[in-house]
């Protein structure tokens, strides 16, 4: 070899080597900085995973070592007819809050997005229920349904119809807590339909009208297309919110007082979360509650995937 082709080969040589030890000085910097996040990652997110998956494959009450049991937590499940009734609540809650809350958001931003007068107060007063504590919520919601002296029954005697039961019934239990839920909801997916009705361009709204367009027509031709990658957004979200719902029921249904409670009138709003709880914390019962957890999990993966496929078919990204 020529001494020309040697020098060649050493100068390309040189430039490689110091670029992998850039390369590899950069991965360096880049794991130390995103170690806390890592660390997080996997002690508070992949471990617990890990662990809930054994604990739902064994016998464990937290105060003797898990015991292996295999698929016995899963099969009890499967075979417990609360387990269903709960199931069912939780769609039951789903099936009602996912499309309200998501028409009154809707309807609620398209109004806010207009040049109203005192317009931040508007906005405001939709949004402090979203920052407030279950706890006030239920004392508002108690001071309008509750049975005795709730301003609602006062109003159906007006009227002269029969006083109700509202959270006491099993028939109204669960659309009640929808009605309280998308009321403390409601302004956070007004916040994002907000966000998305903004960045729809006015240039399109100014052409429809040169074309004769009205306001109806404006709004499901382009408004409604231009903002269906939110709605997707807001309907996932609010899906997974449905079936992770614990807190509203747990407080509304008298679980801050008696655990027994909760859930009533006769398990009729007991949902998958607070099943969970009782089974996990209450009776202690922590594999069989890990089972429930593992259960939950992959259905809400499942209903996730199945809105990824069907978003293709009425989600417009351009």
């Amino acid at each position: 070899m020529s001494n020309t082709a040697i020098n060649h080969t050493a100068a390309e040589t040189v430039p490689t080597t110091k670029k992998r030890k850039f390369i590899s000085h950069e991965g360096r910097w880049g794991l130390i900085l995103v170690s806390p996040y890592l660390i997080h990652l996997i002690v508070f997110v992949v471990g617990p995973l890990i662990a809930s998956l054994y604990f739902s494959l064994s016998k464990y009450d937290m105060l003797n070592p898990p015991k292996w049991v295999g698929l016995e937590n899963y099969q009890k499940l499967f075979h417990e007819p609360l387990f269903y009734k709960s199931l069912w609540n939780t769609i039951y809650f789903a099936i009602l809050f996912v499309p309200v809350q998501t028409f009154l958001a809707l309807v609620l931003a398209v109004a806010l997005n207009q040049k109203l007068k005192a317009l931040k107060l508007y906005r405001m007063a939709h949004f402090i229920p979203v920052i407030s504590s279950w706890t006030v919520i239920m004392y508002v919601a108690d001071a309008i349904f509750n049975p005795r002296f709730g301003m609602a029954n006062s109003f159906l005697l007006k009227l002269g119809l029969e006083p109700q039961r509202w959270f006491n019934d099993e028939h109204l239990v669960i659309p009640l807590l929808v009605l309280v839920a998308v009321w403390k909801g409601v302004g956070y997916i007004m916040i994002i339909y907000l966000a998305g009705l903004q960045s729809v361009p006015n240039e399109l709204y100014e052409a429809a009208e040169m074309d004769g367009a009205g306001t109806i027509r404006k709004f499901t031709s382009i408004t409604i297309p231009l903002i269906s990658p939110t709605t997707f957004l807001v309907i996932v979200l609010s899906t997974i919110t449905t079936f992770q719902a614990f807190e509203q029921i747990y407080v509304m249904t008298g679980g801050a007082a008696d655990i027994s409670s909760a859930g009533g009138p006769n398990n009729s709003s007991l949902v998958l979360m607070l099943y969970l709880y009782r089974e996990g914390f209450s009776f202690m019962h922590m594999g069989y509650a890990s089972a429930i957890a593992w259960v939950l999990f992959i259905i809400l993966f499942t209903l996730t995937i199945i809105q990824l496929r069907i978003q293709k078919k009425w989600v417009h990204y351009d």
